[in-house]
């Protein structure tokens, strides 16, 4: 195992960064999964929303189960965990 200056060996800290990247995306998961919920149900309609006509299989008004606004914060600790463990994939281990 190779070492650095500060005594950790090279092992370690990939092992850190695959941890902290799998975290990352759970976290970021963890995220969307709140903002969804904090939403209300996805099933319950509300007094406004019109009735849907027989036949339509198109929902009767926006649809705003997935906002990129409210959602990026999440994504984007998923997409940093990505990067992190392919990084970690792509250095080639040291034996």
């Amino acid at each position: 195992m190779l070492l650095s200056s500060g005594g950790y060996g090279i092992v370690e800290a990939g092992m850190f960064v695959t941890l902290l990247g799998a975290l990352l995306i759970f976290l970021g998961i963890l995220y969307l999964a709140a903002q969804a919920l904090r939403r209300g149900r996805l099933s319950a309609g509300t007094p406004e929303r019109p009735r849907v006509q027989a036949g339509s299989l198109e929902p009767p008004g926006r649809v705003t189960a997935f906002r990129l606004g409210a959602n990026w914060p999440g994504l984007a600790l998923i997409a940093l965990g990505a990067i992190l463990l392919i990084a970690v994939a792509a250095i080639p281990a040291a034996s």
